[in-house]
């Protein structure tokens, strides 16, 4: 279990570091691109990439591994969407400027890159976080859930009360005071 947890802490860094590298490429007006008040996590990618890796077939050709990490994590980038829009009342991402969306949860455009993203992180990059995930001692998988969860609640509280993502940073907050 600490493995599947630990790769799912890993997933999701890459996935905040990729939404930072995002945001600074498209000189994006929302630079804050996490989920949690502390952690530098998102976690939609964790999710994603979990249920990727236990649904991965290696024998299948490449284009069906695409088609299935499209379907597979846009599916979950949807349900995540909706969750955060129905507890928190608040919106991470908003795909409505991009045709064909779906209620600007998802939209074509994104799904052919999580599903490349996906099979490529499979294929080069899972190889390597495995051995990382493998190596990480129950103990250390328990303090690393502990202070996700702790996070959580300080977030969770935060959203319910402010409904608004951009005080997903500590200075952020602050300067709310």
């Amino acid at each position: 279990m600490s493995y599947w947890f630990t790769c799912f802490l890993l997933y999701s860094f890459l996935g905040y570091c990729l939404e930072k590298l995002f945001a600074r490429a498209v000189h994006s007006d929302r630079q804050v691109r996490k989920c949690f008040l502390i952690l530098p996590l998102c976690p939609v990618y964790g999710l994603a990439m979990v249920a990727v890796l236990f649904v991965t077939v290696p024998a299948l050709p490449f284009w069906i591994r695409v088609v299935m990490g499209a379907v597979l994590c846009t599916g979950i980038e949807y349900l995540v969407h909706l969750f955060y829009d129905k507890v928190f009342h608040t919106q991470f991402w908003d795909y409505s400027d991009l045709s064909f969306h779906i209620g600007g949860r998802v939209c074509p455009h994104f799904a052919i890159i999580w599903g490349i993203l996906s099979t490529v992180a499979v294929e080069y990059i899972h190889p390597i976080l495995s051995v990382i995930a493998a190596a990480v001692p129950p103990a250390i998988a328990y303090v690393l859930w502990l202070l996700l969860t702790v996070d959580c609640v300080f977030t969770s509280a935060l959203l319910l009360r402010s409904h608004d993502t951009e005080l997903l940073s500590l200075s952020a907050l602050l300067s709310q005071q």
